[in-house]
């Protein structure tokens, strides 16, 4: 396990220069800050420490002592960092060259300044509330801190209502499938806070929702005070009988603890499975403002308020429920119509919708952190020059982000699932034969015997020999990640191996839950807390997996996901207690425990072969373990689509780099699947078939301006020749950009190497790179891949143009004319089917390579290197060997290339650097785009041909 390095870690080593009568003490690294107590839960001690110049830890606790328990997600910090203590008055202050941490002797709240005094952040309060979980004791924590009006605040991870700048928001941070919680936030005004808690957190109001009979008078639809009404009107195929009761609350979003075939609150035996419900009547507030709901559905659902549809038509599978936030704006007296109409998904489904009763504006839009169970307050401040400095900063915190191997910037082919060795490989050949690029082919979970979940064995009448098979695929120059989930049937040995240790979360076996799989199996996860475990299971993956010639991992279920559709309490109960204590206090950081597990194990055993991770969930830091997330178990919505931009661009803020998702979503509707059974029965596109089409037309021209280019999901198939035939204009765009992906290789793999080596971020936000403009701080719907390309996802059904703005700053160049666009302007721009809307900057310097099958077919000897006119630019090519960690010891090439546009000249610079197989020589064909002269992308475009030696030259152009 990384630790992190804080004064605590350091006080056999420190020599502590008592101020006499000050009430504070200088440390090592800082000051400790005695505060006069006046109740036992106020603070009574508050502690700066000096991390690096724009890098503060600050704690704060009501006891005699700071914890001394180690941090999960800060590594060990190499810091010798100048600063000076200075006492004025009531305050302490803590300085480096960069940055001023203030904390008041009084009331122990501390200020940030930068070098020149402007304050920066500031605290406005804090409280501790004791409790105690399984004999441990620890504080429910609320930190709030002051923020101007006028910032945008981003980051928390990946969440699924579509929010993207967190200004005034609420978000509930714990991990669960499609929802990705990293307590890490980030300002447009260059400052971050990472929050050191592993329990469930509140960023905003720290309150839960209510019920909402908590919040209104009820009134059912006869106007009968103290409830709705619910009606449920079953399926004509079922001989039951319309059920219409009073409803007090409406609640129905989880298994019942002790019965899992019930939901809570729905009413017992009525069947569910194609019924129609509905829940009317009408609300009174007690006061007036702006309610905050939160819809939690499976099936489809509307909501109405006021007789105005406020949710339009939304769908979740049954087994992964989605929850949607919205806001409405009600009048303290007044009564007002709502109404939920509801089909539910299958037998058993879920619905349910809760309220929070205003806040003053002011209050609402404060910066707030809550804990559920920590030890004290503690969290980091980060500051910066600009949002990536800030998320520079987390990554010296956190961990430095790998550079994942060179192939995984390739395509990712996954289903659920491939069934057979003959399927998996038989597929990759059909990829070979079509001439679609490909690197990398997925085989997904139940590989296994029925009843061995967790041996890590094939099935051998599925598979009969696994090694044959991966050589296959390795043979047609591609690879294989394969899944692992930390879950192991009671009675497998490597179950028994854990358990002996003590090392396997009993309350699932001790309850008896059985899983989805034929007749239903017990077992559990292993705790990852649990350094000997972590290595146990590395071990097993080892013996029975990696020998075999696997490339990558899927970290399936992460969260840990125990048992699906479970109220949160019972979540905690089956993920604990943990190596470290209970689950209360450690809920959170699983999936970055079982990271470290495969990166340390496989580094351990094969240093020379990069490690790549694929996590359902995540934490913060996960970056260093060579670690992507993917957006989980989505549906196959626009509206879901379109939420996967702003997730995406949210989990990148967040500080870890490598994002994709299911392209197509992975849950399907039934009409899709009805659609494609009737096209493979009678050669029909219906209605429903053409849409989903072109959904996933549209979802892998997202999908291309990803960190990472995959699909995958439930039937039906996802390879391109089964979503459409060739020729259809959905598999020429899937052909269009998979190539596309492939000649732009050079460029996406030196933002690979910037990540590393520059702290970088791949996919990013407008506000990132034009924090000037202050209309893109609410842009969530575009977004920059890397500093050249502005992608513009087209996510309505049937739409051939969308709304776009265009950040001052620049020029924009459309990339398939060449037409130029003034920049800080918003404007209706084509889509058509086949393309997404996609622009270059100007001064923007793009290198793109040749046409490719896999990303190592071909040397880049030929680079086209497009020049886009208006500004000065300048970009930097990198390459290593792709495969090893050899670029950790110096062993990788980079080629400066600056524009100056006044004088129309672009200098190559030296190159510096080597490495085995590099190439010596290649010849870059330069085109240039201005406005006078545009150029649609085009690899055969004549440019100003220039052969490279390694030695500075520059042309004009």
């Amino acid at each position: 396990m990384k630790l992190k390095n804080t004064s605590v870690c350091l006080l056999t080593g420190l020599l502590f220069a008592a101020c006499a009568g000050s009430g504070y003490q200088k440390t090592g690294n800082g000051v400790v800050v005695e505060v006069k107590q006046q109740q036992p839960t106020d603070v009574r001690k508050v502690r700066v420490e000096v991390m690096g110049e724009k890098l503060i830890h600050v704690s704060a606790t009501p006891e005699k002592n700071f914890s001394q328990e180690k941090s999960l997600i800060v590594v060990p910090q190499q810091n010798n960092t100048d600063f000076k203590v200075e006492e004025q008055g009531d305050e302490i202050s803590v300085k480096t060259s960069q940055i001023c941490a203030i904390v008041s002797k009084t009331t122990g709240e501390v200020r940030f300044t930068d070098a020149a005094g402007k304050q920066i952040l500031a605290e406005d309060q804090r409280s501790f509330e004791p409790v105690e979980v399984e004999g441990t004791k620890g504080y429910t924590v609320r930190q709030v801190f002051q923020s101007p009006e006028d910032e945008g605040l981003y980051g928390l991870g990946q969440h699924q209502a579509d929010e993207f700048n967190y200004k005034g928001k609420n978000e509930e941070l714990f991990q669960y499938n499609t929802k990705v919680s990293v307590p890490f936030i980030v300002s447009s005004k260059n400052y971050g806070v990472l929050w050191d808690s592993y329990s469930l957190c509140r960023f905003g109001d720290s309150r839960d929702y209510s019920q909402l009979g908590g919040v209104f008078k009820l009134y059912d639809k006869e106007g009968k005070e103290g409830a709705l009404t619910g009606t449920y009107v079953p399926s004509p195929r079922t001989k039951v009988e319309t059920l219409v009761r009073r409803e007090d609350s409406l609640y129905f979003e989880h298994l019942k603890r002790g019965d899992l075939s019930k939901v809570v609150n729905l009413p017992v035996g009525f069947p569910l499975g194609g019924s129609q419900v509905t829940y009317e009547g009408e609300i009174e507030p007690s006061e007036s403002g702006l309610f905050r709901f939160i819809l939690y559905y499976a099936g489809y659902i509307k909501v109405y308020i006021d007789n105005e549809l406020v949710v339009p038509e939304r769908w979740r599978t049954s087994w992964n429920p989605n929850s949607y936030k919205f806001a409405v704006k009600l009048e303290a007296g007044k009564r007002v119509p709502l109404k939920i109409e509801w089909n539910p998904d299958g037998g058993v489904s879920y619905c349910g919708l809760r309220v929070m009763d205003p806040v003053p504006e002011n209050e609402q839009n404060k910066l707030v952190w809550w804990g559920e169970m920590q030890n004290e307050i503690d969290y980091y401040f980060v500051y910066g020059d600009n949002m990536d400095e800030v998320i520079g900063g987390y990554r010296t915190l956190t961990g430095k982000s790998q550079i994942m191997p060179k192939w995984a910037m390739g395509y990712w082919q996954s289903r659920e699932r491939y069934k057979t060795q003959d399927e998996i490989v038989g597929t990759l050949k059909e990829f070979r034969k079509r001439q679609i690029p490909i690197d990398n082919i997925v085989q997904d979970w139940n590989y296994w015997p029925e009843d061995s979940w967790g041996s890590h064995e094939f099935d051998k009448a599925r598979f009969p020999d696994p090694k044959g098979m991966i050589d296959s695929i390795h043979a047609l120059n591609a690879r294989i990640m394969i899944s692992v989930w930390p879950k192991f049937y009671a009675t497998t040995e490597h179950y028994k191996e854990f358990d002996k240790n003590g090392w396997m979360y009993q309350l699932a076996v001790k309850d008896s839950i059985r899983d989805w799989i034929g007749r239903g199996y017990i077992g559990s996860f292993y705790d990852a807390y649990a350094a000997d475990a972590r290595k146990l299971f590395w071990k097993q993956m080892e013996d029975h997996l990696y020998t075999l010639g696997i490339d990558a991992w899927w970290m399936d279920a992460s969260e840990p996901n125990i048992r699906d559709c479970v109220d949160i309490q019972y979540r905690k109960d089956l993920s604990g207690p943990t190596a470290l204590g209970p689950s209360a206090k450690f809920f959170n950081a699983y999936a970055l425990m079982n990271a470290e597990a495969i990166y340390d194990g496989q580094r351990g055993v094969n240093n020379d072969q990069r490690v790549f991770l694929l996590t359902r969930s995540g934490f913060a830091g996960l970056q260093r373990y060579s670690t992507a997330t993917w957006s989980g178990d989505i549906a196959t919505r626009w509206e879901d689509m379109k939420a996967q931009i702003s997730a995406g661009l949210n989990f990148a803020v967040s500080g870890i780099p490598y994002w994709t998702m299911d392209i197509g979503g992975f849950c399907v509707e039934n009409r899709y699947v009805a659609g494609q059974m009737e096209f493979d029965r009678t050669g029909r596109e219906n209605a429903d078939h053409k849409e989903w089409r072109e959904l996933n037309t549209r979802w892998y021209q997202f999908g291309a301006f990803c960190p990472l280019y995959r699909a995958h999901g439930q039937f039906p198939l996802r390879e391109a020749w089964n979503i459409a035939p060739e020729g259809h204009p959905a598999y020429n765009s899937i052909l269009y950009y998979t190539k596309l992906r492939y000649n732009m290789m050079p460029y996406i793999y030196s933002l690979a190497g910037m990540t590393y080596f520059n702290d970088y971020t791949i996919m990013r936000p407008l506000v990132m790179d034009f924090a000037a403009d202050a209309n893109v701080n609410n842009i969530g719907d575009q977004f920059m891949f890397g500093p050249a390309m502005m992608a513009a996802p087209v996510y309505e059904y049937g739409a051939r143009s969308r709304e776009m703005y265009f950040p001052a700053g620049c020029g924009w160049y459309d990339f398939y004319s060449g037409k130029y666009t003034e920049g800080g302007q918003k404007l209706k721009v084509d889509a058509p089917y086949e393309r997404m809307p996609l622009y270059v900057c100007t001064g923007a310097i793009v290198p793109y390579g040749p046409d490719m099958q896999y990303s190592d077919e071909k040397p880049a000897d030929n680079i086209t290197l497009y020049v886009y006119a208006g500004k000065d630019g300048a970009f930097t090519l990198y390459e290593d060997e792709g495969v090893n960690y050899n670029y950790e010891k110096g062993q990788y090439a980079t080629i400066p290339f600056t524009y100056n546009d006044a004088e129309g000249t672009l200098t190559i610079g030296d190159r510096a650097g080597e490495f085995p197989g590099m190439l010596k020589e290649r010849t870059f064909n330069v085109v240039k785009v201005s406005k006078d002269k545009p150029q649609p992308f085009d690899l055969k475009a004549k440019g100003t041909v220039v052969k490279y030696d390694g030695k500075a030259q520059s042309v004009q152009i």
